[in-house]
């Protein structure tokens, strides 16, 4: 199946809105790219266009059910949430693309979900990850933020802001902060995982991160047996690549070319 540049891709109940940038699978490696906890295809602006550009793969940007236009979600959303889009969802989506071998790249909760991909089903056709501001665990300063930003969602023109990227932003809010603030969410933890992902990994870390603090990037170096390469990038908090988007680029390209490399593709 060819995947047209930009439409709706069908699991089951849900209808997940997609951009497709460049060549599609069957022609070279894929870069999949998962959001943030209040991300979508479309927030991630033109990141996406000029990873391409960068490297020469594809790259598919989608957004997941209850963010974007995708299909909407009930909420409370449950608690294990990221397990169930890494083992669940996202395989089934990598067989509707016809995903054959690339990377993936993951932002905040997006990260977490591509670790969790990486490390429980291990499949051969992801070559490396590459995660921005990813969480294994739980911090005090990551709950802190969560709770500080409902109050500004209630309280501010925040919620209006983020409607332009979401056609129901209440549940796109509400599904991913009350998670987060649940007290039993304290006890989330992915970092088993980490020990099984086969491939190299690439963390980059916003020095002013309001969401989570280096502790993140310790229990990887703690948990990984495979190759971990850490940028810390400087002026930049929770979201490197549109606080430092030069940085962000040229960190994922080298990464994902290097990686890509090894396995014989050469970019456009």
């Amino acid at each position: 199946m060819s995947l047209a540049p930009s439409g709706f891709l069908n699991l089951g109940a849900q209808n997940l809105e997609y951009r497709m940038i460049g060549p599609v699978p069957e022609h070279a490696p894929t870069i999949v790219m998962l959001h943030e906890g209040l991300g979508s295809a479309a927030l991630w602006g033109d990141f996406p266009d000029r990873l391409q550009a960068a490297t020469g793969a594809g790259v598919f940007v989608y957004s997941r059910a209850g963010y974007g236009a995708s299909t909407a979600v009930k909420l409370p959303r449950p608690l294990d949430y990221m397990h169930v889009e890494a083992l669940e969802v996202l395989p089934k989506l990598l067989e509707w693309i016809d995903f054959r071998r690339g990377l993936l790249v993951g932002h905040s909760d997006g990260a977490s979900i591509a670790a969790i991909y990486a490390g429980g089903v291990q499949d051969h056709r992801v070559l490396g990850l590459a995660l921005i501001a990813p969480h294994f665990i739980v911090e005090d300063v990551s709950v802190a933020s969560i709770a500080a930003i409902k109050t500004a969602y209630e309280t501010t023109d925040l919620r209006s802001k983020l409607a332009r990227w979401h056609k129901d932003i209440d549940t796109a809010f509400y599904g991913w902060n009350g998670a987060w603030l649940d007290p039993k969410f304290r006890n989330w933890d992915i970092s088993e995982y980490l020990t099984y992902i086969r491939v190299p990994v690439a963390i980059l870390q916003g020095v002013n991160d309001e969401y989570g603090t280096i502790r993140q990037v310790e229990i990887a170096r703690e948990e990984c047996y495979c190759p971990v390469d850490v940028m810390e990038i400087a002026n930049a908090g929770h979201s490197p690549h549109r606080e430092a988007p030069e940085t962000t680029l040229d960190a994922i390209s080298e990464f994902a070319n290097a990686v890509l490399r090894d396995e014989g593709f050469r970019a456009a």
